[in-house]
């Protein structure tokens, strides 16, 4: 496989390549699906995407990779056959054209003693509440970088508590009333020269939120099934086990096998309080094909998340 071929493969439609993999696009707009996007924020223009949210951007091809994950030949091998290319496979020698793998030992030592700087410590304990068990026992922790912008940062664990992926959320953000008087949220005040609200490091494998909390199920017990981390820590903190998804199409085959595996193993009963909008309905529904036996349980009217409802059980 020569450049010419891997040109070939990046000249495809990007737009077109988002729909064959399942996101809606509309005036070249869609959401996101790498974070938990309410309004879309990922944009396509010269024939890249790019969400202004979270920072996510890149070609056909890493597109494909991030929401399918696949590594970089299966993913040239997914495309060529979507558009009926007589493209060969990458040889190995030709690897090196792909990203490299998340590295976890240039993060795990952020873990091993955490600490919290006053913006994440007003997030997490002022803003949302959360145990502050919790925050212990999900290793979060903080920094900030050479502009000042304060980050928190969120280790993703596999069920054996090995590190695959780091979310970095920017607290300089604020959500703040849309203008459409829709009731939607925007971001305000891009801090530190207009950083994204989240930033993943390469290779970072952010899917299945909470994986450990796996361990500790019992026979027969609720596992509660959030949307992003933030209700995944709310959840916990109500005393429930719970992990989060960011949206469905990150929702991968081997997580898929996961949680049939747990039901089939452990009789587990699947909860979700899906979000109060059009994204969270979808959610559900797509995870009930997977998880026929999850149960619903509707939010409060004005509570748009589990979040928004855990804050009104802590007034």
């Amino acid at each position: 496989m020569d450049r010419m071929d891997f040109e070939k493969l990046r000249s495809l439609l990007c737009e077109s390549v988002a729909q064959r993999l399942g996101i809606t696009v509309k005036q070249h707009k869609a959401l996101c699906p790498f974070h938990d996007d309410h309004t879309p924020s990922m944009t396509f223009k010269k024939n890249k995407y790019k969400c202004w949210s979270c920072g996510e951007s890149g070609d056909t091809i890493s597109l494909v990779q991030k929401v399918l994950h696949k590594d970089f030949r299966d993913a040239c091998r997914w495309l060529a056959g979507e558009a009926s290319l007589p493209i060969p496979l990458p040889k190995k020698e030709e690897d090196d054209w792909a990203p490299k793998p998340f590295d976890a030992s240039r993060y795990e030592r952020f873990f091993e003693h955490p600490w919290l700087n006053d913006e994440a410590r007003r997030f997490l304990f002022d803003e949302r509440r959360i145990d502050p068990r919790v925050v212990r026992w999900c290793r979060l922790t903080s920094w900030k970088d050479r502009q000042g912008v304060p980050w928190l940062q969120t280790p993703y664990y596999d069920r054996d508590g090995k590190l695959i992926g780091v979310q970095n959320r920017n607290l300089s953000l604020t959500p703040n009333p849309s203008p459409k008087g829709d009731g939607s949220l925007t971001l305000q005040g891009e801090v530190g020269g207009g950083q994204p609200r989240f930033r993943f490091p390469t290779g970072s494998q952010c899917s299945l939120y909470g994986l450990p909390v796996l361990n500790l199920l019992k026979p027969g017990e609720a596992l509660y099934i959030a949307e992003g981390c933030s209700d995944c820590w709310s959840l916990l903190s109500a005393g429930h086990k719970a992990i989060a998804i960011p949206s469905a199409t990150l929702l991968g085959k081997k997580d898929k096998e996961i949680l049939s595996t747990l039901h089939a193993q452990l009789s587990t009963k699947f909860e979700m309080f899906p979000d109060n909008d059009a994204p969270g309905e979808r959610l559900f529904l797509q995870l009930k094909q997977v998880l026929p036996s999850l149960v619903r349980h509707q939010l409060p009217p004005g509570c748009k998340d589990y979040s928004d409802y855990y804050l009104t059980t802590r007034a």
